[in-house]
C-alpha cells in the first residue's frame, strides 16, 4: 500500500500508554509481551470482511467496535482479562477519511478494555480486517464449553434478537420506518463484551460461549462438547421493548431471539449448588442475566412456551449465507 508506514505511524503508533507487561508493542519484527505468571493465555481470531460483515456504506467507527468487540467476546467466555490484539488491515486506497474515525472508535474501546494494540499489518486489497486478541485467566480456571451436566440450568445475560432485527434494518433501508430501527441498527454494531460477567462465572459456571451465531447454534456447542441435550423454554427468553415494537409480534420475537447472530451476549450453564451464588457475584457487571431453560440428558432438544412443546425448525447465523432461519 502507497503510504502503509506513513498511515502506521499517523494513525497507529503511539495512541496508548504502554502496559507494564509490553516491552515492545511496535517498530520490529515482534512484539514482546511478558504474561502473569500462574496464568492461562486466551488467543482467538476472527476476521470482518466488507460484504459479509458490514456493508461499505457503514460507518466506520461502529465497523471499529464492531470487530474489536466481537474478538473481546470471546475472551469474555471464558472468563479472561483483556491485554494485547493485533490487527491486520486490508484496504483498497489508503483513505483517510475512513481511517480516522475507525481509529477513533477503535482505541476508545480498546482503552476502555485496557487492551493495548502492538502490532499488525497494512496491505492493499478489498477491504477487510483480522484481529487477534489475547488475554489471560488464571492457571486452570478458564471456563469451557465442555462442563455442562443434566440438571444444571441455562442463563443469558443481556437481551437477544436486536443484532437480527438491526441486520433487517441494514440489509433493507424500508425497514427504518419502523419503530426502533435506529437503535436496532445501533445495537448490532455496538454490543460491549461480557467481560466483568465472564470474570464473574469463574468457578461458577459449568460451561460458556458468547452467541455469535445465535442461541440454538451455539448453545448447540456446549450441547456437542458436553455431550448433554436441553429444553428450553422461550416465555422466559429476554427480549428488548425495541425489538417488541419493530416486529410486533412476540412469537417472531422469540424466533429472533434464539437464531440471531453476532448478539455477543454470554450464554452460560451453572449446577444447583452454585445457582445461590449466582446473582451476589454478578451484582456488579451492569447486565441482567436471565434463566431460560435446563440441561438435558444427550439427545434430548426441546422447546416450549412455558410447557406447551413447539415444533419450531429453527438454525443459526450462515456466515457463508448470510442469514439465519
Amino acid at each position: 500500500m502507497s503510504g502503509e508506514f506513513n498511515l502506521i505511524e499517523k494513525y497507529f503508533v503511539g495512541r496508548q500508554a504502554q502496559r507494564k507487561d509490553v516491552y515492545l508493542a511496535a517498530g520490529d519484527d515482534c512484539a514482546l509481551v511478558k504474561p502473569l505468571a500462574n496464568v492461562q493465555l486466551a488467543i482467538s481470531t476472527d476476521t470482518l470482511v466488507c460484504g459479509t460483515h458490514f456493508l461499505p456504506e457503514a460507518d466506520p467507527a461502529w465497523v471499529a467496535h464492531k470487530a474489536l468487540a466481537s474478538n473481546i467476546s470471546d475472551l469474555a467466555a471464558m472468563g479472561a482479562t483483556p491485554a494485547w490484539v493485533s490487527l491486520a488491515l486490508t484496504m483498497p486506497e489508503p483513505d483517510e477519511t475512513w481511517l480516522a474515525p475507525f481509529c477513533d472508535a477503535f482505541f476508545k474501546l480498546a482503552d476502555y478494555f485496557g487492551i493495548q494494540l502492538i502490532g499488525g499489518d497494512t496491505t492493499k486489497g478489498p477491504l477487510s480486517l483480522t484481529l487477534t486478541v489475547q488475554g489471560y485467566v488464571p492457571e486452570g480456571k478458564a471456563l469451557k464449553r465442555s462442563g455442562a451436566k443434566p440438571g444444571d440450568y441455562v442463563f443469558v445475560t443481556g437481551t437477544l434478537g436486536d443484532a437480527k432485527a438491526g441486520l433487517d434494518v441494514i440489509l433493507n433501508s424500508a425497514q427504518r420506518s419502523r419503530p426502533a430501527a435506529l437503535a436496532l441498527e445501533k445495537a448490532h454494531y455496538l454490543s460491549m463484551p461480557r467481560i466483568l460477567a465472564g470474570q464473574a462465572l469463574v468457578g461458577l459456571a459449568s460451561a460458556a460461549i458468547d452467541i455469535s451465531d445465535g442461541l440454538v447454534a451455539d448453545l448447540g456447542h456446549i450441547l456437542q462438547r458436553s455431550g448433554v441435550g436441553v429444553s428450553i423454554d422461550v416465555s422466559k427468553l429476554p427480549i428488548s421493548p425495541e425489538l417488541l415494537s419493530f416486529l410486533d409480534d412476540r412469537e417472531t420475537a422469540q424466533q429472533y431471539a434464539l437464531t440471531s447472530g453476532e448478539e455477543y451476549e454470554l450464554c452460560f450453564t451453572v449446577p444447583e449448588e452454585s445457582r445461590g451464588s449466582l446473582e451476589s457475584s454478578l451484582a456488579h457487571v451492569g447486565c441482567k442475566v436471565t434463566c431460560i431453560g435446563q440441561i438435558r440428558p444427550q439427545g434430548f432438544f426441546e422447546l416450549h412456551d412455558n410447557g406447551t412443546k413447539l415444533d419450531w425448525q429453527l438454525s443459526g447465523f450462515d456466515h457463508f449465507k448470510g442469514q439465519s432461519k
